[in-house]
């Protein structure tokens, strides 16, 4: 039997958009913003590929490999365009519980 090489599998799976998102929530999670735009590529290669994504977007193939490297710097609006077109969001989540907070520590 033969195996298919891990990104082959990756990208099988990035199809669906509840792996995408926690494969992108995962990266984030790492707090390196290369290694989620990196994985927001691999999300638009399982989608179609960059050429797809340019066409859907109407943003220029080169700009959105661009976007998408390591040191590339999105704007919001363009983030949230992309994702929308994966069928995702961008969302805002709390790093600690609620205790943490300091207006109720200063209620305590």
């Amino acid at each position: 039997m033969k195996l298919k090489p891990w990104h082959d599998t990756l990208i099988e799976t990035l199809k669906y958009p509840q792996d995408a998102a926690e494969y992108l929530n995962t990266a984030l999670e790492e707090g390196d913003e290369g290694l989620f735009l990196s994985a927001l590529k691999n999300v638009a290669q399982a989608r179609g590929g960059m050429r797809k994504m340019a066409r859907i977007t109407n943003l220029n193939r080169s700009n959105l490999h661009k976007m998408l490297s390591k040191g590339g710097n999105p704007e919001i609006q363009t983030l949230t365009h992309l994702l929308d077109v994966f069928g995702l969001r961008l969302a805002v989540a709390t790093k600690n519980s609620g205790k943490n907070h300091p207006r109720l520590k200063r209620a305590a």
